[in-house]
């Protein structure tokens, strides 16, 4: 990778952190489990630590789902954490991926994001699992860096856990 592109993916995960999209949980959220289940809609709540590095989230998300057997899509993410750079960083480019995807689409780009920072820096072959990443691409250089992965992956495990607890998603989807 340049050194121009290194610089540029640098910047995006700096500006997320400065500027965090989806942070801020609703009001009344905070506790870890499930918030709402109501017609066709569901909701939970989920809080993890690194205990690496003890960086945190609480990530809250919410589920529409279609009581006629249609795919369950996620309609808002909602969250707070503390914690360095990338794992704020990657918490909000996680929002911006998935609100309004339905839970393949969410499953998708959550196996891509795995496996571009399984990759040890080598990314990803395919160019469309890239581009669906969108700035969730500026996190291939942190896969370089064992210690730092979890930190990446942390809002992603508090989503998976808040889909399962919210009952739009079973353990054996996961």
């Amino acid at each position: 990778m340049s050194s121009a592109m290194e610089q540029l993916y640098q910047q995006v995960i700096l500006d997320h952190a400065k500027f965090p999209h989806g942070r801020g949980l609703p009001e009344g959220v905070g506790a870890v489990g499930v918030a709402a289940a109501d017609h066709g809609t569901c909701a939970a709540t989920s809080h993890q630590v690194n205990p690496t590095c003890g960086d945190e989230v609480t990530l809250h998300v919410d589920v529409d789902v279609d009581t006629s057997g249609g795919t369950p899509v996620v309609r808002g993410v909602a969250w707070e954490g503390q914690g360095c750079s990338i794992s704020q960083a990657s918490t909000s480019v996680l929002h911006d991926l998935v609100v309004g995807q339905d839970l393949a689409t969410v499953d998708r780009l959550a196996a891509s994001f795995r496996t571009m920072l399984q990759s040890q820096g080598a990314g990803l072959a395919d160019e469309a699992e890239e581009e669906a990443l969108g700035d969730a691409v500026a996190f291939a250089g942190v896969s370089r860096y064992a210690a730092r992965v979890k930190c990446a992956l942390l809002g992603w495990v508090a989503l998976d856990d808040a889909l399962i607890l919210s009952g739009a998603r079973t353990t054996e989807d996961a």
